[in-house]
């Protein structure tokens, strides 16, 4: 029954998907199993796969190393980092967790279709868009003024957004790039990095889990 209402699940969200694709001006083509994609891959090139895991037959984690030259956005429940970790070395460009919002998926492949050269150095949470080689972050196409402490921990907490990072952790993450932050300095770095983030979002995107570090909402 369970494995029913997976499938169910699964075909409406890529009803869902399909349609806003079609909406936003995007050709859409559809592979139901590993071995159907392999088939419509030998008769068209796209510009861009959104891969789920969970495929009949042939898996997404086999089908991933048979992609070539083409950027691949993992769409998948798998929230593990060591799955992502290894699924973005394996060639995939992004991963993005079920359940997702939409506009978010969208803005995750208008990045990579919009600057493909520099897919790998982009990072996508939400409304916000980091550019890791312009060391820039931005939302709704304006850019946040970030320390460069804030904006490291900006980085890993968009690295990890489901993962709670402890503080020493967090600290150890961010040593390379700025290693004069300590642990009370840290409280301070994060309530002015929250602020600006609420300031032009009008939301609170960072959330402290007491006793244990930070996570993203």
């Amino acid at each position: 029954m369970d494995k029913l209402s997976n499938k169910k699940d699964d075909i409406y969200i890529g009803n869902m998907v399909e349609e806003a694709l079609r909406k936003n001006g995007y050709c859409v083509s559809r592979a139901y199993s590993g071995t159907e994609a392999l088939l419509v891959l030998k008769s068209s090139v796209p510009d861009l796969i959104l891969l789920d895991l969970m495929l009949p037959g042939l898996s997404g984690e086999a089908l991933l190393p048979k992609i070539k030259s083409i950027p691949v956005i993992v769409v998948s429940a798998k929230t593990d980092i060591t799955g992502k970790v290894e699924l973005l070395s394996g060639g995939a460009v992004d991963y993005i967790t079920k359940p997702f919002d939409i506009r978010e998926l969208l803005a995750r492949i208008e990045v990579q279709l919009r600057n493909p050269s520099t897919k790998n150095a982009i990072i996508v949470y939400k409304e916000f868009i980091m550019d890791t080689a312009a060391h820039s972050v931005a939302v709704a196409n304006t850019e946040i003024k970030l320390t460069k402490t804030e904006y490291a921990i900006l980085k890993q907490l968009m690295l990890n957004p489901s993962q709670v990072i402890t503080k020493s952790q967090l600290l150890d993450l961010i040593s390379i790039d700025t290693p004069d932050c300590t642990d009370s300095s840290l409280k301070v770095h994060i309530s002015n990095l929250r602020k600006k983030l609420s300031d032009i979002s009008g939301d609170d995107y960072i959330e402290a889990v007491w006793g244990i570090g930070f996570k993203m909402k």
